[in-house]
């Protein structure tokens, strides 16, 4: 289905519209069709091809150790940077946040590993700052690290792309090697730059999923937390782009701030205009939300793309839902520090270290519920800590 640019814009009203009339009967009873041609700005269309081959990629390394596997890995020498005493090495981390509850779980993985490379004396001092997602805190972080003069290794955690680029080239000039992970920047000063393979793998995997399951001609929502931020903006220009190439009608998008409350909300107006078959969300953290508005509409349950957090996984299992878990990897947090310590060993990383990045699906849904049965809600299933140091009390008593 290609629908007119016209229809893009409407659908972009409409997300306003019902944002701001949260309880309100629509007025017209009609739903408008989401734009699906990707925005320039966000769809490179080499890189989406690139991300949908790699997920068929059976990466270098050890699979019981996925957070050190890497997709064709081009190794970076790093003897330049060895320390001869790593276990008095100094590694600073800034972090843009512990905001979400992906991020929360994130932080702690990457805590019991630095405990375990500790232990050790494979690093020293680990030393953390928290931006709380403002830039220029991060930006005045970073340089703090750089001025103190004694990091012997920074990561970078970056709360956006663009702003936080000139903060990583600084402390790239300062000669300690630097590494990313998670968002990028856009420079290759750093040694290693660390991610899952991406955000378009992961809205073609909720989007391929909703294609296959779903009848042609059937509905479908879009539910995004917010605009502007490249790995969520890729995850759509994904779903737009395998969308457009199905027979299901897209009814629009909302964006949900990631509230559950404003998920419920928003679902169920859309439920009083007509059928909703399908829920496509960029982050489905706020999934069993979206799912309560069509159990109070006494509406059947949509076929639903939603994350590996634990809630999700659980209602999905209780209640028996057609559903898949796109996975943005939150193991990646593991390898930063490793990748660390591997650096002031003087062994060689890849200079783009890309990861695994598998959906769960229902025939590995109990599996993944098993070994996360004393987990709480917030918890993400594919976090790879359990052979860690506080394992499972770290993650439990958060």
């Amino acid at each position: 289905m290609r629908v007119p640019p016209a229809l893009l814009a409407g659908a972009a009203g409409l997300a306003l519209v019902l944002s701001a009339c949260t309880t309100d009967t629509p007025d017209d009873g009609t739903a408008e069709g989401a734009g699906l041609t990707p925005d320039g700005e966000w769809f490179d269309q080499e890189e989406f091809d690139a991300q949908l081959a790699q997920r068929e990629i059976t990466p270098e390394g050890d699979p019981e150790q996925p957070w050190l596997q890497a997709i064709e890995p081009e190794w970076t020498d790093t003897g330049e940077f060895a320390s001869d005493d790593p276990g008095e090495a100094t590694v600073c981390f800034s972090n843009a946040s512990v905001s979400n509850p992906w991020r929360v779980t994130g932080f702690i993985t990457m805590e019991q590993q630095v405990e375990a490379l500790q232990e050790e004396g494979r690093i020293g001092e680990f030393r953390v700052s928290d931006a709380a997602d403002d830039d220029n805190q991060q930006i005045s972080d970073i340089q703090a690290f750089v001025d103190a003069g004694d990091c012997d290794a920074i990561i970078v955690s970056p709360s956006t792309t663009a702003t936080l680029t000139p903060a990583v080239e600084t402390a790239c000039e300062s000669g300690v090697p630097v590494i990313v992970f998670d968002r990028g920047v856009n420079t290759d000063c750093m040694v290693t730059f660390i991610h899952p393979i991406g955000g378009y793998a992961y809205g073609a995997d909720a989007a391929e999923f909703l294609v296959d399951e779903l009848e042609p001609g059937s509905t479908v929502l879009a539910l995004r937390i917010l605009p502007g931020v490249d790995v969520l903006e890729h995850r759509w220009a994904a779903a737009q782009t395998i969308f457009d190439d199905s027979e299901l009608e897209v009814l629009g998008f909302e964006f949900t701030g990631g509230d559950g409350a404003q998920i419920k909300d928003l679902v169920s107006q859309h439920l009083q205009r007509g059928s909703v078959d399908g829920i496509w969300m960029d982050a489905g953290d706020g999934a069993v939300a979206g799912l309560e508005a069509f159990e109070d509409a006494g509406q059947p349950y949509p076929v639903i793309a939603g994350e590996d957090e634990l809630s999700f996984l659980r209602k999905w299992d209780e209640e028996d839902i057609t559903a898949i878990a796109p996975v943005y990897s939150n193991f990646q947090w593991r390898t930063p520090v490793l990748a660390a310590s591997m650096i002031l060993a003087g062994e060689e990383v890849p200079s783009e270290w890309i990861l695994p990045q598998e959906p769960i699906r229902e025939d590995e849904l109990p599996d993944y519920l098993e070994r996360n049965a004393d987990m709480p809600s917030l918890h993400y299933a594919k976090f790879g800590g359990e052979d860690l140091p506080g394992f499972p009390e770290a993650w439990t008593d958060r």
